[in-house]
């Protein structure tokens, strides 16, 4: 119901052919199908196991999904990303910590990898808090989940 629920959100802000898309923590890819399906033929999975990159890997070609899926730790990679892209997705583990859940989207405005008019997307639980931080836009709760959307145009004081 969740994803069902982002997708219709996204799908009045993009359309999905020819996106830029980031899936972070991407786990077994369920995001990246969701994107691929839809549409969008340049999607990058990180996740930092192993199992799950093959997964995606297997997925992917499966179904002629255009998705590169990466092993690495999220964090190193944001660290050291120069592409930017229209959209970025991260699903952490709930189990971080708040600074942590704070720390994804610092560094990935810093990094400036979101575009101009691209959308950051946090998933987390309904106790961590995001709408404190710097181009926080609105956010979504479904059930236990929450999303945290983010858009360089606008900020938190507006």
């Amino acid at each position: 119901m969740s994803k069902e629920a982002l997708f219709n959100i996204l799908n009045n802000h993009f359309d999905f052919d020819g996106l830029k898309v980031l899936d972070l923590f991407s786990g077994t890819g369920n995001i990246s199908y969701e994107f691929a399906s839809r549409g969008s033929e340049n999607i990058t999975s990180v996740d930092g196991d192993f199992g799950c990159v093959k997964f995606i890997k297997q997925t992917a070609a499966e179904y002629d999904f255009s998705i590169a899926a990466i092993k690495s730790d999220v964090f190193a990679y944001i660290d050291k990303c120069v592409v930017d892209y229209d959209i970025i997705f991260a699903d952490p583990p709930y189990g971080l910590d708040q600074t942590s859940f704070e720390k994804i989207v610092i560094r990935i405005l810093e990094q400036k990898m979101l575009r101009p008019d691209g959308m950051l997307i946090i998933e987390h639980s309904k106790h961590t808090k995001m709408s404190q931080l710097d181009h926080f836009s609105f956010q979504k709760n479904y059930g236990g989940s929450t999303f945290s959307f983010f858009e360089l145009a606008k900020t938190a004081e507006d």
